[in-house]
Parts: structure tokens; C-alpha cells; sequence
């Protein structure tokens, strides 16, 4: 079964829709952007995901300490770091003892583990942008549990799966109806179109 994430979530009805649809994983936005929740926020949204479902804190650009500080405060179970984050970040955290994603573009080092990270994420070359690109181009050359991201969307998530054949897909904006406003309709659409997949 192709692994699920769901991302960017900042309200307890979605969040609890993604739970019921079946998402493996969750994920709440720290750092900039249109989805950015405070850790206290995360921690209220984190207290209601069964301990079956990864929740994910997302930072991108934030040093160690800062990161550190919103994990502990949100209690979320696993740490992702957006973009070109050394390989020291992932090291410094790594007493923590979550799990640690790498989320990069196709241009990066595509081994997962390479930074001592637990799962990979391949974004688009601009994320955050909602667009569909080449998912194919990435097809055969990241190497371990790997998620693919970046435009996806209910209506062309099993064609991405078949162009890049990833572990599992991440997904945020194409779940919203405008940036950073979820849809429950779409939320179970999307996990719906995965499972048939996979």
C-alpha cells in the first residue's frame, strides 16, 4: 500500500477526516507559510491523532535549537526539514529520537539516509506552488522509503504514482479550496484515489 500523508492541516475537522480516510501520516506547518500553525496550536491538533498516524512538525530554514523547542511544545512524532538543511541539522536532532524526514528537490541527494534521515520527500523545484511537474523524471532514482510531493491533487494522484512509482505521496495544497482552508470532500477523495492504487 502506497504511504499517505497529508499535510498542512490547521483545524480539528480535517484533521479528523484524514484519521477516518485512512492517512498514515500528518503533518502541521511551523514555519513560513499560508498553513503556518503555532506549536500550541499543533499540540492541541497532535492530542487528537491516534498513535497509529505520524504527525509531523514542518519546518523549513529554522535553525536546530528553534526546531527543537516547537517538537518539544508540540509533541508531534516526527520532525521534517524543508529545503537545503545541512546534514548537521539532521544530526543535532537526532537525540530527540523521532523520525526524521529530508523533504528536497530533485536536484538533491536522492539516497534516503544520506543525512541520516528516516524517509525522503521529493518536492517540486518550486514548492509550496501547488503545480504539477515532471514526476517521472524522478522514476527509478531515489533509493529507500520515499515520498513524492508537489502538485498532487484526487484527480491526478494515480497518475503521478504510475509516472514515479514513490513509497508514498504528500499532499497539501491540493486539498484547498483557497491557501491554507482545507476540504474534508477532497481530503477523503485523495486517500480514496491512493488506495485504489495501491
Amino acid at each position: 500500500m502506497v504511504y499517505v500523508k497529508i499535510c498542512g492541516l490547521s483545524e480539528p475537522e480535517h484533521v479528523a477526516t484524514a484519521v477516518e480516510a485512512g492517512a498514515d501520516a500528518i503533518g502541521f506547518v511551523m514555519t513560513r507559510s499560508p498553513r503556518r500553525i503555532a506549536p500550541e496550536r499543533a499540540a492541541e491538533l497532535a492530542a487528537l491523532v491516534p498513535g497509529h498516524v505520524l504527525t509531523v512538525g514542518v519546518f523549513r530554514g529554522e535553525d536546530p535549537d528553534t526546531v527543537r523547542a516547537a517538537v518539544l511544545e508540540s509533541g508531534v512524532r516526527a520532525i521534517q526539514l524543508h529545503g537545503r538543511h545541512p546534514h548537521d541539522d539532521f544530526i543535532a536532532l537526532k537525540d530527540l529520537g523521532l523520525r526524521l524526514i529530508r523533504a528536497v528537490d530533485a536536484e538533491a541527494d536522492l539516497r534516503c539516509g544520506a543525512y541520516d534521515e528516516d524517509l525522503l520527500l521529493v518536492d517540486a523545484p518550486h514548492a509550496g506552488s501547488g503545480q504539477p511537474w515532471d514526476w517521472a523524471a524522478v522514476r527509478g532514482r531515489p533509493s529507500g522509503q520515499w515520498l513524492l510531493a508537489g502538485g498532487l491533487s484526487p484527480s491526478n494522484v494515480t497518475e503521478a504514482i504510475a509516472a514515479a512509482d514513490p513509497w508514498g505521496v504528500d499532499v497539501s495544497s491540493g486539498l484547498e479550496t483557497s491557501p491554507g482552508v482545507k476540504d474534508s470532500a477532497l481530503i477523503r477523495a485523495f486517500v480514496e484515489a491512493v488506495r485504489h492504487v495501491g
